[in-house]
């Protein structure tokens, strides 16, 4: 089975969506909130060079994730400070971050390791994949030795997971008091207010939360996918989750789908590069590469109007007197 490409599609969307997913869980808890998440590239790169850094320095990629996550929720809890305490610009926070991020990674990597602004291979300090019990007795069977596997299995603790966030997301903001109150404040903060819920406190939990989860894609990237941290190495993740985000309407489920689709994309990139199609030829690398960046553009001019972002997104806060 694993010859065919239809199999390594499936594979490697399955292990491209848990970074889009961790982020753009983060995003949904601030944007329920009614704060613009618009750095999660930054937290991305921050989480991913400081995961990577420490899991190389100590060996140890527990370690790393450990640190990645303190990294993501300081510059999250800076942003919540511009946004919800400063009433700043939730748009230019944002980018900021991002901006800052991405140049001051490399020149920290650059200064600690000198390669180039990348860290070295972490080797043993990977985070190993699971083995499901079974896996070589049953690798034998067509099909469901695949499925069992190298679906099922196969896969780091991150990506299980990134795939458990989904029910546990959709409980916390649909059945839960502290999603109601999160949902309130995103839509009539006022109205919380009045009924004695702390807008303040809600949105700074939900950056908090943000934080949390956005460091998970970092990790991932640096501790499982690649090995190393490289300059820019999110490549846009953080705003194709904002856009997964869009596509799902702000919901958990219909966000992960979303995830899903930009993964198999991705996945389906690393295929057809280099490969002789039918008619068309040998489709340039620069080109094929530009499939996720194209494939955002259609989504947000489809479905941008489609979309109800909760109603006082954007808007700070000022208590009623």
């Amino acid at each position: 089975m694993e010859d065919f490409q239809f199999a390594s599609i499936v594979v490697s969307t399955i292990r491209n969506a848990p970074v889009l997913i961790f982020a753009a869980m983060a995003g949904l808890f601030a944007e329920r909130s009614g704060v613009i998440d618009l750095g999660l590239e930054g937290k991305i790169l921050a989480s991913a060079f400081v995961s990577a850094g420490v899991a190389y320095s100590y060996q140890d990629p527990w370690l790393g994730i450990a640190a990645g996550m303190l990294a993501s929720v300081a510059l999250a809890l800076v942003q919540a400070f511009v946004a919800i305490t400063q009433k700043g610009n939730q748009l230019v926070a944002g980018m900021a971050i991002n901006i800052a991020m991405s140049g001051l990674t490399f020149v920290v990597a650059q200064y600690f390791f000198q390669q180039g602004g990348r860290t070295p291979d972490l080797g043993e300090a990977r985070l190993a994949d699971v083995i499901l019990p079974g896996t070589a007795a049953m690798d034998s069977i067509p099909f469901i030795g695949w499925l069992y596997g190298h679906v099922i299995g196969g896969h780091s603790v991150l990506v299980y997971l990134a795939f458990l966030l989904l029910p546990v997301v959709h409980w916390t903001l649909y059945h839960s008091r502290f999603g109601l109150r999160l949902r309130a404040c995103g839509e009539n903060p006022h109205a919380a207010d009045a009924a004695g819920v702390s807008v303040q406190k809600t949105r700074y939990t939900a950056m908090l939360i943000a934080g949390v989860l956005c460091s998970f894609s970092g990790a991932y990237l640096s501790i499982v996918q690649s090995g190393f941290f490289l300059r820019d190495m999110s490549a846009g993740a953080g705003y194709l989750a904002l856009t997964a985000m869009v596509f799902g309407n702000w919901r958990p489920l219909h966000t992960v789908l979303g995830c899903l689709m930009f993964g198999f994309f991705g996945a389906v990139q690393i295929q057809i590069e280099g490969v002789d199609l039918p008619v068309v030829g040998r489709i340039p690398g620069s080109l094929i590469q530009m499939i996720p960046y194209v494939l955002t553009v259609v989504v947000l001019a489809g479905l941008m109007a489609k979309s109800v972002a909760p109603k006082a997104l954007g808007r700070p806060f000022v208590k009623s007197r």
